[in-house]
C-alpha cells in the first residue's frame, strides 16, 4: 500500500513542500530504506522511527518500507521528518486512516514516541498559510511559535501516541489558540541607559542620529573611555520592531535554534558581539548545509564589533558585501541561499595598541609605525562604508564623579521614533525603512538639495577628497538629522554637522 504525507523543508529561510512517500511491499525480505537525498539525520530516522512506533503500542510491520522524500533532488536535512514518516508507515500498514495530502507533519521523535522541539516552526507555519493547508500538526512545545501565523489549525502533538489516538477520533487534541501580534508583545527592561553615561555628550549625539537613520558608527578611544557601555546602550534608544520586522527576526531565531523557549516571537532588535577571534563562516554564515552567520542574527538590530582590528582581515572584508547589500550570498555544493543583513554596525577600536596615543592624561609608548600598521588593519573600503567616526576621548575622574543629570534613554527613544516615523513617511511605497538603507536614486529622488547646500558639499567634498560613497552617506546622515529637527528640508546646518562624523575617511 502507498501513503502520502505532506511535510516541507527549510531552503535557506524559507521552508518548501515535501512529499513523503511510504511503500510498503508484501514481498521481499523485510527492509528500511529511506531515499531522496537524506542526510546523516535524516537517515537515522530509521532506527528513531521503528523504536517510536513499538513504544507507542503500534506494530512495525516486518515488510519492505521504502520511503521517498520528494522532490527528489532537493537535499533533506535535519530530523523533522520523523513524524511524517512515522504517520506515513502506519498508514501504508493500515494502521491508521488516511489522512489529508493538505495536512502538514513536522516533528522529530523520541525513541519513546514523544516529539522533540523542532527548528524552523515559523518557517514551516508560514509555508501551511502559503499552501493555505486547513491544519498542521507540530511539536506541542513549538506550538506557541507557530500560533503566531494565522489562518491555520495547529494541532499540538505530544506524543505519536496522543497523535495516533486523535486520528482515530478516540480522544481530541484541543488546537493552539491563535495569537495576535499584540498580544505577543511584551515590555522590554534595558540594563543600560543612556542616563548612566557621564560626559561623551559627542557620543551620544551621533549614536541618536544613527538610531533615527540607521547608520553605521565607528567608535575609537582610549581604554575605559565607555565605547563599550555606549554601544551597549544603543538598543534602548532604537525604535520598536514593527510586525514585519519581527517575523524577519524571528525567522532567523526559529532555523537557527536560538528562539528562547515557548517564545512566539523576538519582539526587541537583537544585539550580537562576537568575539573578535570569530570565524568568517561564523560572522557571515555558510558550512556544507549553509546556516545564518552573526550578521544575520543582528538582523534588524545592532552587531557590535569591539577590538576593531583585531579581527583577521579576511572576516572583515567578507562584511562589504552585506553592508552595502543588506543581504549575503552563500553559494556551496549542495546549493545557494540568500539571508538578510540589515544590521546597524558599531565598531569600536583603540587608537593604537597600547590605548594612548593622543591621550592627555597617558603617555603612548608606540613606535610611529606601530601606530600607522594598527590603523591600517582595517580596509579603507570598510570604513568608507561606515557613516558616523566618532571620537571618544577619556573621561577625568571629576565628571564622573560629579553628579548631574544626564537624558535618559527614554526621552532618546521618543525623539528617535518620531525621526523614524517622518522618514518612515517617506519612504512609503520603496522596499526601505531607514534613511541608511535608501538607494542612490532613491537618495535623488527623495532628498532633493537646494543650490546652496549643494554647493557646499561640493566645496567640502574636494577639500577632504569624499569618495562617491561617502558623498551619498553624507547627504544620508543630513537627512536624517533634519528629521530629529522636524525640517522638510535638508540645509547647511544639517550637512555642517555631518560632515563632523566622517573624520578623516576612516584614519583615527
Amino acid at each position: 500500500m502507498l501513503a502520502k504525507v505532506l511535510s516541507g523543508a527549510v531552503v535557506g529561510l524559507e521552508a518548501v513542500p515535501v512529499t513523503v512517500e511510504v511503500d510498503i511491499a508484501s514481498q521481499g525480505l523485510p527492509s528500511f530504506t529511506i531515499v531522496g537525498l537524506p542526510d546523516k539525520a535524516v537517515e537515522e530516522s530509521r532506527e528513531r522511527v521503528r523504536s517510536a512506533i513499538k513504544n507507542s503500542g503500534a506494530e512495525f510491520p516486518a515488510k519492505r518500507i521504502t520511503v521517498n522524500l520528494a522532490p527528489a533532488d532537493l537535499p533533506k536535512v535535519g530530523p523533522s521528518y520523523d513524524l511524517p514518516i512515522a504517520v506515513g508507515i502506519l498508514i501504508a500498514s493500515g494502521q491508521l486512516p488516511l489522512v489529508s495530502e493538505k495536512e502538514l507533519y513536522i516533528g522529530e521523535l523520541s525513541l519513546d514516541g514523544t516529539l522533540r522541539h523542532t527548528n524552523g516552526i515559523l518557517s514551516y507555519s508560514l509555508l501551511a498559510q502559503a499552501l493555505r493547508c486547513p491544519r498542521v500538526f507540530f511539536p506541542s512545545i513549538d506550538s506557541r511559535e507557530a500560533a503566531i501565523v494565522s489562518g491555520i489549525e495547529i494541532i499540538p502533538v505530544v506524543s505519536l501516541l496522543t497523535l495516533f489516538q486523535h486520528l482515530h477520533a478516540l480522544t481530541r487534541i484541543e488546537p493552539t489558540k491563535h495569537e495576535s501580534f499584540e498580544d505577543a508583545l511584551s515590555e522590554q527592561v534595558f540594563d543600560f541607559d543612556m542616563a548612566d553615561i557621564m560626559g561623551q555628550e559627542q557620543a551620544k549625539r551621533a549614536l541618536e542620529i544613527a538610531a533615527a537613520g540607521g547608520h553605521n558608527v565607528y567608535l575609537h578611544g582610549p581604554p575605559g573611555s565607555g565605547k563599550t557601555l555606549l554601544a551597549r546602550t544603543l538598543p534602548s534608544i532604537l525604535p520598536a520592531l514593527t510586525e514585519e520586522e519581527c517575523l524577519e527576526v524571528t525567522k532567523i531565531y526559529s532555523v537557527t535554534g536560538n528562539l528562547p523557549a515557548g517564545q512566539s516571537l523576538i519582539f526587541f532588535r537583537p544585539f550580537r558581539a562576537p568575539h573578535h577571534t570569530t570565524s568568517r563562516i561564523g560572522l557571515i554564515g555558510g558550512s556544507a548545509h549553509p546556516m545564518p552567520g552573526e550578521i544575520s542574527l543582528a538582523h534588524r538590530g545592532v552587531l557590535f564589533a569591539d577590538e576593531f582590528p583585531e579581527f583577521p582581515r579576511h572576516v572583515l572584508e567578507a562584511l562589504r558585501q552585506p553592508l552595502e547589500d543588506g543581504e549575503v550570498h552563500i553559494s556551496r555544493a549542495s546549493g545557494s541561499v540568500t539571508y538578510p543583513s540589515k544590521f546597524l554596525l558599531v565598531a569600536a577600536s583603540n587608537p593604537c595598541p597600547c590605548g594612548n596615543f593622543g591621550s592627555e592624561l597617558k603617555r603612548c609608548t608606540c613606535l610611529p609605525g606601530q601606530v600607522r600598521r594598527y590603523q591600517l588593519r582595517v580596509s579603507g573600503p570598510i570604513f568608507d562604508r561606515i557613516d558616523l567616526h566618532v571620537s571618544v576621548p577619556a573621561v577625568s575622574i571629576e565628571k564622573l564623579t560629579r553628579s548631574y543629570s544626564s537624558e535618559s534613554s527614554k526621552d532618546i527613544k521618543a525623539r528617535v521614533q518620531s525621526a523614524r516615523k517622518i522618514s518612515l513617511k517617506r519612504l512609503s511605497g520603496t522596499p526601505f525603512l531607514s534613511n541608511g538603507e535608501m538607494s542612490s536614486k532613491a537618495l535623488k529622488t527623495l532628498c532633493p538639495l537646494s543650490p546652496s547646500v549643494l554647493s557646499f558639499l561640493e566645496h567640502a567634498s574636494h577639500r577632504f577628497g569624499f569618495s562617491a560613497r561617502g558623498f551619498t552617506k553624507i547627504i544620508k546622515v543630513g537627512r536624517t538629522i533634519a528629521d530629529l529637527a522636524h525640517e522638510s528640508e535638508i540645509s547647511v546646518a544639517h550637512i555642517a554637522e555631518a560632515l563632523q562624523y566622517r573624520g578623516h575617511e576612516g584614519v583615527a
